[in-house]
């Protein structure tokens, strides 16, 4: 029988952890697996405020992290997806090259979202991945002694990437813009204690301040306010590539791959997508925001997915839950925020030593598991049926 070739587009935390855990659960007599990535390692995007800030953190290679396992990796970067004829086009150093699949799954993850603002583009960093967080860190190194930062967005990117750098660099002045009261997905008690750590950082806070454009030294606000900034740090969200929606795949507005409760396409059903890439709905009927556990949770199920469809078995089912922030706000304090069914914030939190403690536990489990992509996982590799399962909605376990 011919081998069933499964390709994996982007291996970060949903990508590698879908291709490790294939690759430990069918038999490579029948299957052959094929990670597509841009860069050579592994990229803590969970960490890329602190790279930014000038830390080192560990980087993984990939060809280390899949050696022995099976998969075989490609260092290219991804330029177009043909769910029509499955085929995937991909360019590196030696030029341009395309090569098909039976399975797709599409991990690429997302980027800064500039909102159209004028001069985002142009004059301002961000942390959204590796290059651009590599940027933004030899720009930071570059400035004197009471050099001016502005960090616009006070999600969690904007929280933790203000806090580090005005921890890791204290001779910087650390401004932090808000579009309305700082922390106001926070309970009131955690909102407290992100002022608290604002004041003992030193960071100005602008809040209910909506940035109009950014320009060379300086960022102007809808209301006439003008931030003078040697460094601007755009962190006011994230979006995906328009790669999905020029393939032909459906997708929403804002170009996110739809998908049915077990991440396969709508529109293409040997299409899986998962992470960011993906419009993933909750078990509480709300979209899952985009972030680490989105990424298990969605690569999880599609994996579950994959293995039923190909090896005619039932599908298991992962619970698509959205629990809680963990906010790192610098190096020795943290906020953890739980949330109920419907996204909203409990009254309490945990601040302080015991959440720093705990954030870092859940930063290295990410690492350790995407380093250890087949780790714990059954040694039974499964055969592939004589023909895929039309349909991988059952939702009795495998």
């Amino acid at each position: 029988m011919k081998q069933h070739r499964i390709v994996v587009l982007g291996a970060g935390y949903a990508g590698a952890h879908v291709a490790g855990t294939l690759a430990r659960r069918l038999s490579p007599k029948d299957v052959e697996i094929t990670v597509v990535n841009a860069e050579p390692e592994f990229v803590q995007r969970l960490r890329l405020h602190q790279f930014a800030a000038g830390q080192e953190i560990e980087a993984p290679r990939l060809a280390e992290v899949f050696a022995g396992t099976g998969v075989r990796l490609r260092l290219a970067r991804v330029t177009a997806v043909d769910p029509e004829r499955q085929v995937v086009a991909v360019a590196d150093a030696g030029g341009g090259d395309e090569f098909g699949y039976d399975t797709l799954v599409y991990a690429l993850g997302s980027h800064g979202d500039s909102h159209g603002v004028p001069g985002v583009a142009e004059h301002a960093f961000d942390v959204g991945t590796r290059p651009s967080a590599l940027r933004l860190r030899e720009r930071l190194a570059g400035l004197d002694e009471g050099g001016r930062v502005v960090v616009v967005g006070d999600g969690l990117t904007g929280l933790e990437t203000a806090t580090e750098v005005a921890e890791s660099r204290p001779g910087l002045s650390v401004a932090l813009v808000a579009r309305g009261e700082l922390g106001a997905r926070l309970s009131t008690g955690a909102r407290g204690h992100l002022r608290r750590a604002c004041e003992r950082l030193g960071i100005t806070v602008w809040e209910h301040t909506e940035v109009e454009s950014v320009e060379a030294g300086r960022v102007v606000c809808a209301d006439g306010t003008v931030l003078a900034s040697d460094t601007t740090i755009w962190a006011a969200g994230f979006a995906v590539g328009p790669l999905a929606a020029a393939s032909g795949l459906q997708v929403t507005e804002n170009g996110r791959i739809v998908v049915d409760r077990a991440m396969r396409s709508v529109s293409h059903p040997n299409v899986y997508a998962v992470g960011d890439s993906v419009l993933a709905v909750g078990d509480n009927g709300l979209p899952l925001p985009m972030s680490c556990a989105t990424a298990g949770y969605t690569g999880q199920q599609a994996t579950h997915a994959i293995v039923a469809r190909l090896t005619g078995r039932t599908m298991a089912t992962t619970k698509l839950e959205y629990v809680g922030n963990h906010i790192s706000l610098g190096r020795r304090d943290a906020i953890l925020q739980m949330v109920d069914g419907e996204g909203q914030a409990k009254p309490t939190y945990t601040g302080g030593g015991k959440a720093t403690r705990f954030k870092a536990v859940i930063v290295w489990m990410s690492l350790w598991a995407t380093s250890h992509p087949t780790f714990g996982l059954p040694r039974r590799k499964h055969r592939l049926a004589t023909a895929p399962v039309t349909s991988s909605t059952e939702t009795v376990a495998a």
